[in-house]
């Protein structure tokens, strides 16, 4: 078994039976099937079959599934084994397994290793292993979790000020730009400065002065005002800018204050370039509380104000339609649309075909896409059987699939696993 096979499939989630499917066959009770794949070189199989086996307390058979993959030198293999390694109490085992891979430079093992050395009271060995890869902004995540433990807090804190007020300059001769490094530094010395409670510091570093930050920043500095209760820094923050208003909005739906956290959606500049966001997060939340009128609305108003939207906007607005038992309308919403351009491609046109089915007409549904000129299309035939299988037609959906299955290889199977035929949607994967 090749070990590098092995790694690109778990990082790719391309091998031939994704794992998605393999838990969904072991939901419908194809264990077998999944134990008879997992010894042909299934990896997903072979990894949810070992963890079902563990989780029964079969650990001997957990084991001899994952053999041959160990055998292989994997580390992908190696990861799972020492996480049920440690599941079962054998800490120095689990680290035994991981560490040749550390050692060989794997970033994936080295970051793991840290964290399961600090996890079992080696702290200090944990902070040594990470800390001479500081530059590296995944495994200075892993540092900066190992810190608070190995009682390393200043010490990580001190080295990212430095990396943040010295710039280092890019490797290319020809680069006058001066880059930090690693790139999240800023992010990951406001962890730890919360978590030593210099909240103040955190929130300074988080601001975006003098330039904007990246958006995760913002989200890192709503969520830090948040969790001390400093929600008119919160406000403020969020008036200012659309992306932490969500997280306000958010822990003010969770606190029971709905009509506060549209409040926050609807009190933000019209920005261009947030707006279409900020309706579609306030219609989320309207109709998630039974607002669906109200909702539609909202996108109603933004495509009006937008002629040629994107599609996804008109997306959203006519599944509200659907959703609010309004189908009519957003049908004949659609006609004045296209009047207005002039056309009907096929990304216009399929937004019809969930209102009609909405409405009982599947079957002109499908009349219609019969006679569109893409009606022969794999991706019109990905929209057709949706619309069967919605119906509980999911044999239909299959022959449709079929024809197609080189491009909706994914779907078909899936149907066919439902359906109980899995020899036949497994032959559909390892042919694709």
């Amino acid at each position: 078994m090749d070990a590098a096979d092995l790694d690109r499939r778990f990082r790719s989630d391309s091998p031939r039976i994704p794992a998605y499917l393999v838990s969904r066959l072991l939901e419908l009770g194809h264990a077998e099937e999944v134990a008879f794949q997992a010894g042909r070189g299934e990896w997903f199989c072979a990894r949810e079959l070992a963890r079902r086996l563990a989780g029964q307390g079969l650990r001997a058979e957990a084991w001899e599934v994952l053999a041959p993959y160990l055998a292989s030198g994997s580390w992908t293999a190696a990861e799972t084994a020492a996480g049920l390694l440690e599941e079962w109490g054998k800490a120095d085992e689990a680290i035994a397994l991981a560490r040749p891979h550390a050692d060989g430079g794997t970033r994936q093992a080295l970051a793991f290793l840290g964290r399961l050395l600090a996890r079992h009271g080696r702290g200090g060995q944990a902070f040594a292993l990470l800390l001479p890869h500081l530059e590296d902004a995944f495994l200075a995540t892993a540092l900066v979790d190992v810190a608070r433990p190995a009682g390393r807090e200043e010490e990580v804190a001190a080295l990212l000020a430095a990396r943040i007020e010295t710039p280092h300059r890019c490797a290319d001769p020809g680069c006058d730009r001066a880059r930090i490094a690693p790139a999240n530094a800023v992010s990951l010395l406001a962890t730890v400065q919360e978590r030593r409670g210099r909240v103040d510091e955190a929130v300074a570093l988080l601001r975006p002065v003098p330039a904007a930050p990246p958006a995760h920043a913002h989200a890192q500095l709503a969520d830090v005002l948040a969790r001390h209760g400093r929600m008119e820094q919160l406000r403020e923050y969020a008036a200012e800018l659309g992306n932490p208003a969500r997280r306000l909005a958010e822990l003010l739906e969770e606190r029971g204050d709905v009509e506060g956290a549209i409040a926050v959606y609807r009190g933000l500049p019209a920005s261009d370039d947030l707006r279409p966001f900020t309706a579609a997060h306030l219609a989320d939340l309207l109709e998630r509380h039974g607002r669906g009128d109200e909702a539609i609305e909202v996108m109603r108003a933004l495509v009006d104000a937008s002629p040629g939207a994107e599609d996804w906007v008109v997306r959203r607005l006519c599944a509200l339609y659907a959703g609010a038992g309004r189908a009519l309308e957003g049908l004949a919403y659609l006609d004045d649309l296209k009047s207005l351009s002039g056309g009907e491609d096929w990304e216009f046109f399929e937004l019809r075909l969930p209102l009609l089915a909405a409405e009982g007409r599947s079957g002109e549904a499908l009349a219609l896409v019969r006679a569109h000129p893409e009606g022969d299309t794999w991706y019109a035939a990905d929209s057709v059987a949706r619309l069967h299988a919605e119906a509980g037609r999911l044999d239909e959906a299959v022959t449709v699939l079929r024809a197609h299955a080189c491009d909706l290889a994914l779907d078909l199977a899936e149907h066919l696993i439902t359906l109980g035929r899995v020899r036949e949607a497994v032959a559909v994967l390892q042919e694709r």
